[in-house]
């Protein structure tokens, strides 16, 4: 990094706000001014960097930039090894919060009887509370997230997601239950709401779909391995236990994460750089970049409001939100069911939990699928040329096409009892498809919309978790009315339509996220 100085006075006025703002600018020009002719030197106006769209251009002696596109410092720029090492801590966290999410599943029947509740939908609430957690969780970090820091975030709220578990594991009624349960989702949220930033912050565009497939695995993988631990401690050791293993597993990830985690967010690093040399030089004049005088209440309500804005002004983010939305809830529903579905219909009861390593398989397999062509297919379909996101999202079609196929499997043979591994098979294409678009939809949002990505996937994770945590509450009703055959045909049909979005995005989504209509201010 390095301190741009000069003893001109500009004589170009500032661009107004409105045009530093707008999220289809993918770089800001350079600003260029007449040499004084009184002086011997020509001013320099400090580029601002692309990652933040909120920059009031002042003239002020001092300003801290980047030492151009490979400064050392800046994340793009780190050695591989250090890159990689963030996104495993950042990994190992967003495995831990949707681990949380599904664990308590199998102990519901062992909650709702030492309660002395009988309302089945009152423990499925206990379970799907978490993901509204999850919906309005995202709304405040993210803002925080880019006013702090990333780093801040997630150590601030590792300590009160164990916390927060701590009071779940002594609860003494189920409101108090379902009101930490809904706590722990709401700071469980953060690396689910801030790790696509961290993958955007270390890696580039053609380098971002084996990253954010890395990324996106423990977000999958987390609620299926969940239920399958949780079946075994809640039987073994009571379903308290679930709770302090949760405790054990995050203290453990965040004493390593205190210790190897660094802070990406390149706006922020600039701005602790400014303020060691205002310290070590004496001269408050030193200023970062990207420093703005709007104050920091102005700039979080802003950050609030805007990913609700995106999520229903633009018609890409939208669609690709109802798409997660939906298969997010489908997943959800089948974590909440599957246990009755094997104990009442094949009498599967001690190793129940294994049940739900088919789904966890079936993303592995996509993971490994997806690692493999993501990147190659961007590439080859830009030929040399222009990387657009929307190269992103052709694999999703024959993997979506997965969530369908699965369900009917599972549906018909557990409707008719086949051998208890065959609907298992049904869940390992659901896997398979569940990775194959949650993947994708996290990066397509991170390149499309690069100066907005923070809000484009919280508008994504909010309208997600939303839909996680209502469609496992109606569940139960439509199994017992249509049973699983027609239940899971019905959820097949709705995941097939939704496949529609996906055809939406890739014929019409440049048009739609370039339009001016539909621009974010």
């Amino acid at each position: 990094m390095s301190e741009k100085a000069s003893n001109t006075t500009p004589t170009t006025p500032a661009l107004p706000d409105s045009e530093l703002s707008q999220p289809s600018i993918s770089s800001i020009p350079t600003l260029t001014e007449a040499p004084d002719p009184d002086c011997v030197e020509k001013q320099t106006v400090t580029k601002a960097p692309l990652t933040d769209p909120t920059i009031n251009i002042d003239h002020d002696p001092e300003i801290v930039k980047w030492d151009g596109d490979d400064d050392p410092e800046l994340p793009l720029n780190w050695p591989s090894s250090k890159k990689w090492r963030n996104v495993v801590m950042v990994s190992a966290l967003t495995f831990v919060t949707p681990f949380a999410s599904s664990m308590f599943a199998p102990a519901i029947n062992q909650v709702m009887q030492e309660m002395g509740t009988t309302s089945r939908d009152v423990g499925s609430f206990g379970v799907s509370i978490y993901l509204l957690g999850y919906a309005f969780g995202p709304l405040v970090l993210g803002p925080c997230s880019e006013l702090y820091g990333r780093l801040i975030v997630y150590h601030v709220c590792a300590v009160l997601f164990i916390l927060c578990n701590v009071s779940c594991a002594l609860s003494i009624s189920m409101p108090m239950l379902i009101i930490f349960r809904f706590l722990t989702g709401l700071v469980g949220a953060a690396p689910l709401t801030i790790g696509p930033g961290t993958v955007s912050d270390c890696f580039r565009q053609e380098e971002r779909g084996r990253a954010m497939a890395v990324w996106t695995m423990p977000v999958l993988l987390g609620p299926c391995l969940g239920p399958a631990v949780g079946a075994y401690v809640s039987r073994a050791l009571g379903w308290r236990w679930n709770f302090w293993l949760l405790i054990i597993m995050s203290g453990v990830v965040s004493v390593f994460c205190l210790f190897f985690q660094r802070e990406t967010h390149p706006p922020t690093l600039l701005k602790h750089k400014a303020a060691k040399l205002r310290k070590s030089t004496g001269n408050p004049n030193i200023r970062h970049v990207g420093h703005t005088t709007t104050s920091r209440r102005q700039v979080f309500t802003t950050s609030i409001v805007r990913p609700v804005k995106m999520l229903f002004l633009s018609p890409v983010i939208f669609g690709l939100s109802l798409l997660t939305a939906v298969a997010y809830g489908t997943l959800y529903l089948f974590f909440t069911t599957v246990t009755d579905v094997f104990e009442s219909r094949y009498g599967i009861v001690t190793n129940v939990g294994l049940i739900y390593l088919g789904c966890g398989c079936g993303q592995f397999a996509g993971l490994f699928v997806l690692g493999l062509v993501s990147d190659a297919i961007v590439k080859r379909a830009a030929k040399g040329g222009e990387m657009k996101p929307e190269y992103r999202l052709p694999p999703m079609i024959p993997g979506g096409a997965m969530i369908p196929i699965g369900l009917l499997i599972y549906g018909w043979t557990a409707e008719y009892k086949v051998f208890w591994f065959v609907p298992v098979i049904g869940t390992f294409f659901i896997g398979f498809g569940m990775i194959s678009v949650f993947t994708p939809v996290g990066t397509y949002l991170i390149d499309a919309f690069p100066v907005y990505a923070a809000s484009a996937t919280a508008a994504n994770t909010v309208f997600r978790s939303v839909g996680g945590a209502l469609l496992p509450l109606a569940g139960p009703r439509m199994y017992s009315s249509l049973g699983q055959g027609w239940g899971n045909t019905l959820l097949a049909a709705i995941s097939l339509v939704m496949m529609g979005m996906i055809v939406m995005s890739l014929k019409y989504g440049e048009r739609l996220r370039t339009n001016p209509r539909y621009q974010i201010s």
